[in-house]
């Protein structure tokens, strides 16, 4: 992505490459040559397994390295595909499994020692597999993904089968792994949760079942689960209702309801580290608390193991132990272990006990039984343990730790742990071959650990750790020295004359820069560091000249590569260097050249702070026409760099020849097509034939560097791992050391195959180069081990060093610092000359040179500048004594003008800052000033306002009341709306019942139950509030026992809210009116104030005039607005508004002097006091002026003088008087005035007290309506959870019904497959029992002696067996009982244990060998025979299981499922109830209630009913018996009309013999009827008169009565007519309504399609319709009830009549 990023940004040139790259790119197959891996290094604590029991195999990077614990030789596997991912090993079956790394990963099985590839599983996994774990005997695999899909796998390795697979999203999972006991179990942890899955196995299909484990939480506790969904009762609260789970209350339905948990609920369980399971199928499991837990994984049980008390004598043992271990810890400097509850990380299970070891560095054994265990120690390694693995025998225990060593420990001896591998956990950051380059090679990590390797077989030799992050590393040429470069700055010198022992000799600090590479040149007379911002070190590599630092370089540019070439004809040293311009997409070369006489006369060619001069270099520039990555130069003036933005190797020869038109920039002359992705890097080999390309992608390329085409190739890393970080070449070019940049893999490859010639040259080379070292090696060696070794003090080192001072910075140049008080230079450095770098040592030395050159000079400065201070004072206090207008300002006395400047600047800018920050803290405040003010304010209809009393501390306030919105005005008008055709439909039903009813009341009845409703209706008490007293019309609400529907329940809370409001909108006129009374009553106060002060002011009277005034809480709108006396500080006024106000000020002064300056309102004050006319109010002020003679003496005066004094004094007592008479006259009329204040104000404090009781109790009646709102937003709440509820519940069943059937299915199918393997399984037994009885038949011509005898071999059977076996050895899992899986091997062991009884020496004397051959032929049938009877009889028992579990799972299915239907109906139930039993709020008065008893009554079983209907009740009683009694007295009277009928009867019958006697006689005369009547009737003719008058009479009457049927029926027409009438207008009112609800059922349906809640509608619809349906049905019971009893009641009259005929 970097090469395209950077492509996308080059010139044309890039896109003319890139389109070559395209077209050539192609890989020409290395047919010259090949590479092959000689050893690899590496360490990965991730995975290590046994393989078989001498053999540990763990991966490294592309590579599984196989280890010998007893030769501790290794042998390597190597991925060809890419970086290993997971791995796994079974050292039973001696085979292991790893995964690649790349997109679409398969997993790998090879066998050992072969190393053969078995198979390949492919399964749907797209990214990686994070886990693989072997069963303990049988061909199964687990394996787990991880994103996108984690899905956990089991497949048959030997079949490449996948037998079932199972999706955990999101799940990332620690461990994975098999029962060793049953490998249908499997134990799945992760890193707060266990899980056991089972495998069930049908024949050959194969399903996976989770078992969470519920693990105890922190403290060690298990805590009952708790079924959040399904709770284990119902309690009901007859007010509250039900409870609920907490999902139906969260109103959660589908999955969620069934996992939802509230964060209450949760506890913080244990976090597990490590596992493994035990021979009874248990798991025991450390945890990062400190507890070992048992777990059952058949029940999934859980309890905590506790430790074993320990005697007395063992305690106090105990605790001088820990006490020492304690304090040897603290010597040490670690932190104290904790050996009572130690946090395990790794165990393994034995026949003895538990091994268990952790972070720190113990191995534990616990010997367990049942829940306490005793611990000992074993052994103490000082190291974090990672793993504890036992080798496939159980003799030998692995101990992995986190740093890379691995120790091995037998518990049979009980001896110390061995160290079996010391490698480093950190990864590899170079390595090189040491000198003379053909037997060591050293290798360095970040973490600064330095390693010595055998360079044949990569035996490990020594390392050496220097505990500081090492940043690059070099081998010298000239001497078995090696340079560690650190990120700190530092050079580390490493003696590796003895490869056993390394040792640092010497560090150099050259800066505070990271070393990012190190070179040697191939002479080793030259080291050259390169650090950070362009900084090249050039050091003398040899020991003898202590590795002095001959000089640095500063470069411009960003340097990317450096390489050296040793020029040995000329003596010089070329440096190439790869700088990266950024102005321009090119590269730039400059070569230094570096010649020998540096190191000879270093002060010739460096400067004073060691930086090298420009013409002792020799430097030279190129510009390239790419950009380059990395660059290389042969001798011939041949450049190859590798180009960043296409995948190009492009060659360059610096030659005046390959210029472009600007002369500065080189073209390339060839560019190779690379294959290789990302960016990478070349290297040179030592004889420049070979040129060597890495990259990200992690494949090395060998290029011959004259035709560059491709040597060979070799994957030797991938680009998971980060691909190749460096690699080398050895002198003699036989091998070469690659290592990765993260995978944590050293790699030496070595030539497979190459051309003898090239082998030859690199020979020669060597052997050349070698003659020219060896002249100084042997010499620099010896100086190598002389010297001493550096002793490294971290302490010193960290304190000296602080992390701070190693940040990247760049170079401060040199300046000197002058203080006022003395003219000391500021040091620079204050370090020591050991912790100071080498530029801060030569920095310091000029310093001091330059100081000690211009110390005279610095001395007459110092002096100038003191006189000039003194100077500068005295003018300064000169300046303070001359007057304001002549002072100077104090900047003016700045002699630095330009600091004075920036100084005024940044105070600006800091002004500016605060200034914007204010401006934005007041916008801030203003914004949300209008928040508010728009919120409590503005929005108010009715804005809050309180009234106060003039003399009591009593307030009230008024409603602030928001103006309702327009849909709240619609809602409420369709409310009150639906309300009225609600009422008119009720009454209309109404109508209807009476009409059709029987029961007609009396006149009285009627008038009675008039009255009753009248009393009803006016009565508070069902009402529930005394709204209606206060303005609400409680006529509009629903009848708080007719709230059953929830459409009525949100109708009543919309016309509660709207009572509310009216209330309180009728509080507030009444306020208002209380609130204008009181701006009238002050206006009144201040209009007679007005007086008083007159009065006063004319009594002289010095009184303080009481004054009300409204408050803010009055007048809140004066909070809005701020008044100029409310700012305390000072106003700031702008140039323009200063001028108005200064010019108003003096118009106003000149309007004064104008105002004083007037002679005639001056004139009338001296004359007249300014007034032309005395009032009566200035009778106080008159005063009659004395006579002038008064001053003279009384008998002076003469008379006229005495009449004119006694005049005087009768008019001064004449005013007195009048005066006198005039106060007093303002007294009274100031007590008048004074009273009427207190009265008015004391009636209004009076009505303002009515108006605050008045508020109390509206408070009452709001409150009382709000609480009928609270109950019914709780109804319609738990209405709400109840459907949410059921939702949850349908939803659940939808599952189950799903998982029943697919569990019929199955039992279905396995009960076909059970049937087919049944007779699959008699066919078997019917074959084994056929041979057996053929025996005889195919050996009928053998003797009779020797048939029995061979028939007794033929059912002998080897003794030796599989579980024998494995009895006999220490594994924990050796009694592992058969099962069906291992018929095979079973089988094969038998067939091998088969061979001894078929030996000749077992065959009876006198048989045929043939027949003998064909006897041991037939046995070995009849045992395979048994053995395929076995096998199937395990899989029927295994199938029969399986069907049985199923059966198990479908009946707990249908007993959920019975739960749910139960628990459905449960709440159909309840929400029968809730609409039912309403919560009613009655009126009750207070005072107290007496009862009778003591007891209260059970009110439980109570049922709440109207009055109305038991006195409706009352009243049709009383009809039904009033109605018996009438018909009582008519049985009675109808009995006696009986008795007297039945008397005339009998006389009639006597009248009837009498009659027909005298008929008889009659008879006997001849005569006809008219006469016999005319002889019978005394009066004939008046008779038939009076007959004829009769039926005239009748024909009158029934004219009359038919006219008067007439005039009835009339009068009936005409009532209908009217009626029609009425009904027609009343049709057409409601057709016009019809109208109106149908454009409204039309908005409805439009809103409805546009909300989208079809689902909702439906899901009310059909609630509807089904209660619409049990209406009917219960109305069709309700008639056949009635005709039922309408036929029993006429049964029973029936029966009474005859039973009680009297009656």
């Amino acid at each position: 992505m970097e090469a395209d990023d950077e492509a996308r940004s080059a010139g044309p040139a890039s896109e003319e490459l890139r389109a070559e790259a395209l077209e050539g790119c192609y890989c020409p197959a290395a047919e010259e040559a090949a590479l092959e891996v000689s050893w690899v290094q590496g360490f990965s604590n991730k995975n290590f397994g046994f393989i078989n029991n001498q053999t540990v195999c763990y991966p490294c990077g592309n590579y599984v390295i196989f280890l010998d614990i007893e030769t501790k030789k290794t042998t390597v596997l190597q991925c060809q595909t890419g970086q290993v991912g997971a791995f796994a090993a079974n050292g039973n079956s001696q085979v292991l499994a790893f995964s690649d790394r790349k997109l679409n990963p398969i997993i790998y099985i090879y066998t050992f020692p072969e190393l053969s590839k078995l198979t390949e599983l492919k399964g749907n996994a797209q990214l990686d597999y994070t886990l693989l774990a072997f069963s303990f005997r049988g061909p199964y695999l687990a394996s787990y993904s991880s994103v996108p899909e984690f899905v956990l796998s089991v497949w048959n390795w030997q079949e490449n089968i996948l037998l079932c697979c199972e999706s955990q999203p999101g799940v990332t999972v620690t461990s994975l792994s098999f029962n060793p006991m049953n490998w249908q179990q499997l134990c799945f942890v992760n890193e707060s949760s266990v899980a056991i899955w089972h495998i069930e196995r049908n024949n050959d299909e194969h399903h996976l079942k989770r078992n969470p484990v519920k693990l105890p939480d922190g403290q060690g506790s298990m805590s009952p689960h708790k079924d959040l969904f399904f709770p284990f009762s119902h309690s009901e609260d007859p007010y509250h209702g039900p409870d609920l789970p907490v999902s139906a209350i969260a109103g959660l339905v589908g999955d969620e309801a069934e996992t939802f948990m509230p964060r209450n609920y949760i506890k913080p369980s244990v976090h597990p580290t490590a596992h493994c399971w035990t021979a009874t199928s248990e798991i025991y499991m450390g945890c990062k608390e400190g507890y070992v837990l048992a777990i059952d994984a058949d029940t999934c049980s859980v309890s905590v193991l506790q430790q074993k008390p320990l005697p007395e004598y063992m305690r106090k043992i105990s605790d001088v132990v820990s006490y020492v271990r304690r304090e040897a810890q603290k010597k040490k400097g670690g932190k104290p272990k904790d050996l009572q509850n130690p946090v395990l990380f790794a165990m393994a299970f034995c026949n003895e006990g538990l091994y268990a070891a952790g972070s720190e560095g113990i191995l534990f054994f616990y010997h367990i039984k049942g829940l306490q265990y005793e611990m000992k120690i074993c052994a103490d390694i000082l190291q974090p343990i990672s793993s504890l693995i036992f080798s496939p025998d159980y003799t030998v225990l692995l101990l992995v730790t986190d740093q890379g060593i691995v120790y091995t420990y037998k518990p049979a001896h009980s001896g110390e742990a061995v160290k079996l591998l010391d490698a480093c956990s950190s990864c590899f950051l170079a390595a090189d071959f040491l000198t003379p380059g053909n037997k060591y090679c050293v290798s360095v990590t970040i973490s600064g650990e330095v390693q010595v390797w055998f360079l044949e077989d990569g035996t490990f030799l020594s390392k050496l750790n220097l505990d500081i992050e090492a940043t690059s590393m070099a081998c010298c040429p000239s001497s078995n020295s090696v340079a560690v470069g650190t990120k700190r700055g530092q050079i580390y010198f490493l003696d590796v004359t003895k490869v056993e022992a390394p040792r640092v000799v010497h560090r150099i600090f050259l800066s505070k820069l990271p070393v990012l590479s190190l070179h040697y040149d191939q002479s080793g007379q030259f080291l050259i560091a390169r650090a950070t911002e362009g900084h090249i070190f050039i050091l003398d590599a040899r020991p003898s000249k202590l590795f002095q630092v001959l000089g640095y370089v500063v470069l411009a540019d960003e340097v990317l590569d450096l390489s050296v070439v040793s020029d040995f004809r000329n003596d010089l040293v070329e440096m190439v260097v790869l700088l990266n311009v950024a102005e321009v997409q090119r590269a730039r070369l400059e070569i230094f050249c570096l010649p020998s006489a540096l190191t000879t006369d270093n002060d010739k060619y460096i400067n004073e702070q060691g930086m090298l001069s420009a013409n002792a270099i020799k430097k030279e520039q190129y510009d390239l026409d790419y950009p380059l990555s990395s660059a290389v130069r042969l001798k011939d003036n041949t450049v190859y760099g590798y180009c960043t933005c296409a995948p190009f190797i492009c060659k360059y020869r610096l030659s005046e020849e390959n210029m472009l038109e600007d002369p500065s920039v080189f073209i390339s002359e060839k560019r190779t097509p690379s294959n290789q992705l990302g960016s990478g890097f070349l290297c040179l080999s030592p004889n420049s034939q070979w040129l060597a390309s890495a990259a990200k992608d992690g494949i090395l390329f060998i290029y011959n560097t004259f035709t560059m085409d491709v040597l060979a190739q070799k994957h030797c890393h991938s680009y998971q791992g980060g691909g190749i970080r460096s690699m080398v070449f050895s002198l003699d070019g036989k091998f070469i050391l690659v290592n990765g940049e993260n995978d944590g893999a050293l790699v030496c490859l070595k030539w497979k195959k190459v051309k003898k010639i090239e082998v030859k040259d690199a020979a020669f080379h060597w052997r050349s180069l070698l003659a020219i070292l060896n002249k100084s090696a042997s010499n620099e060696n010896v100086v190598l081990k002389s010297m001493a070794e550096w002793q490294f003090d971290p302490e010193s080192t960290l304190d000296a060093l602080p992390e701070e001072k190693f940040k990247e910075a760049p170079l401060k140049s040199s300046s000197v610092e002058v203080t006022e008080e003395d003219g000391n230079i500021a040091s620079l450095y204050s370090a020591s000359t050991n912790d100071m770098t080498w530029i801060g040592q030569k920095i310091k030395k000029v310093i001091r040179e330059e100081t000690q050159r211009f110390a005279n000079q610095k001395k007459e400065l110092q002096m100038g500048i003191k006189k000039l201070r003194k100077t500068i004072q005295k003018m300064m206090h000169e300046n303070e004594q001359v007057p304001d207008i002549e002072k100077l300002e104090q900047q003016e006395f700045n002699l630095d003008i330009e600091e004075w400047e920036r100084a005024q600047a940044e105070a600006e800018q800091e002004v500016a800052r605060v200034r914007k920050e204010i401006e934005m803290e007041n916008l801030a405040n203003r914004y949300l000033q209008d928040v508010i003010k728009h919120e409590c304010w503005d929005a108010m209809c009715v804005k809050g306002r309180a009234v106060k009393c003039f003399h009591m501390a009593c307030e009230v306030k008024n409603y602030p009341l928001k103006e309702r919105s327009k849909e709240e005005l619609e809602t409420l008008e369709k409310v009150l709306r639906l309300k009225k055709i609600e009422t008119a439909n009720l009454k209309v039903q109404k109508k209807n019942l009476e009409i059709e009813s029987e029961i007609v009341l009396s006149k009285e009845e009627g008038e009675k139950a008039e009255e009753v409703t009248a009393d009803d209706s006016a009565s508070y008490c069902l009402t529930g509030s005394l709204s209606s007293q206060y303005g609400g019309d409680t006529s509009v609400l629903y009848h708080q026992l007719d709230l059953h529907t929830r459409e009525q329940k949100v109708n009543q809370i919309v016309l509660l809210k709207d009572i509310i409001y009216k209330v309180k909108t009728a509080f507030n006129k009444e306020f208002d009116i209380v609130a204008r009374q009181k701006e009238q009553e002050i206006a009144r106060v201040k209009e007679r104030n007005l007086r008083i002060r007159e009065i006063l002011a004319q009594l002289d009277l010095q009184v303080e005039v009481w004054e009300p005034a409204l408050t803010d809480d009055e007048i809140p709108e004066r909070a809005l607005t701020v008044q100029d006396s409310e700012i305390k500080v000072e106003k700031y006024l702008t140039q323009q508004e200063r001028e108005k106000a200064e010019m108003l000020a003096k118009l106003e002064m000149e309007r004064c002097l104008a105002a004083v300056d007037n002679e005639r309102l001056r004139a009338l004050n001296d004359m007249m006091g300014g007034v032309l006319e005395v009032k009566k109010e200035d009778i106080l002020k008159m005063d009659i002026p004395p006579p002038p003679f008064i001053s003279k003496p009384e008998h002076v005066w003469n008379d006229e003088e005495k009449k004119i004094f006694r005049e005087h004094e009768k008019k001064v007592k004449e005013l007195n008087e009048e005066k006198e008479k005039y106060r007093r006259a303002m007294e009274n009329e100031l007590k008048k005035l004074e009273a009427s204040i207190q009265e008015t104000t004391q009636n209004f404090d009076d009505t303002v007290c009515k108006l605050s009781e008045r508020k109390v109790k509206l408070e009452m009646v709001i409150c009382q309506e709000e609480l009928k709102i609270v109950n019914l937003v709780y109804a319609l709440l738990l209405n709400e959870e109840l459907d949410t509820r059921e939702a949850g519940l349908h939803n659940f069943l939808i599952k189950k019904e799903k998982e029943k059937v697919k569990t019929a299915r199955t039992i279905q199918t396995t009960k076909n497959k059970i049937e087919a393997y049944t007779d699959t399984y008699e066919n078997a037994i019917a074959e084994e029992k056929n041979l057996e009885c053929s025996f005889t038949k195919e050996f009928a011509d053998v003797p009779a002696n020797l048939l029995d005898e061979l028939f007794q071999l033929y059912k002998h059977r080897p003794k030796t067996s599989m579980t024998e076996t494995l009895l006999e050895t220490t594994n924990p899992y050796g009694d592992w009982s058969g099962s069906a899986e291992d018929y095979k091997d079973t089988l094969i062991l038998l067939m091998k244990a088969m061979d001894e009884l078929d030996s000749p020496e077992h065959m009876p004397n006198g048989l045929d060998p043939s027949i003998w051959e064909h006897f041991c032929l037939a046995r070995r049938n009849k045992m395979e025979s048994q053995e395929l009877v076995k096998w199937k009889a395990l899989t029927l028992a295994e199938m029969q299981a399986f069907l049985q579990k199923r059966m198990d799972d479908n009946e707990k299915i249908k007993s959920e499922i019975e739960d749910i239907f139960q628990e459905l109906t449960w709440l159909q139930e309840e929400k029968m109830k809730l609409q039912l039993n309403l919560t009613v709020q009655f009126l009750l008065k207070q005072g107290q209630v007496e009862l009778e008893s003591t007891e209260i009554p059970d009110y439980t079983d109570a049922i709440l009913i109207n009055k109305r209907v038991i006195e409706e009740l009352n009243c049709s009683i009383m009809a039904q018996g009033e109605k018996k009694i009438a018909s009582m007295v008519e049985c009675k009277d109808f009995s006696k009309g009986i008795f007297q009928l039945e008397w005339e009867h009998k006389k009639m019958r006597m009248q009837i013999e009498d009659l027909k006697q005298k008929a008889r006689d009659i008879v006997t005369l001849s005569i006809s009827k008219d006469r016999q009547l005319f002889l019978t009737v005394l009066n004939y003719n008046s008779r038939i008169a009076h007959h004829i008058s009769v039926m005239e009479q009748t024909l009158g009457i029934m004219d009359k009565l038919h006219k008067k049927n007439v005039k009835n029926c009339q009068k009936r027409i005409k009532e209908l007519e009217k009626c029609i009438s009425l009904k027609e207008q009343a049709n057409y009112e409601l057709s016009l309504e019809l109208k109106e609800m149908l454009v409204s059922v039309s908005e409805r349906r439009h809103i409805f399609e546009a909300a989208d809640t079809q689902h909702v509608s439906e899901k009310i619809a059909k609630q509807r319709y089904q209660e619409i349906l049990k209406q009917k049905h219960l109305r069709g019971l309700v008639k056949e009830q009635e005709e039922q009893f309408e036929i029993l009641q006429a049964e029973v009259e029936r029966l009474r009549s005859r039973t009680f005929p009297i009656l």
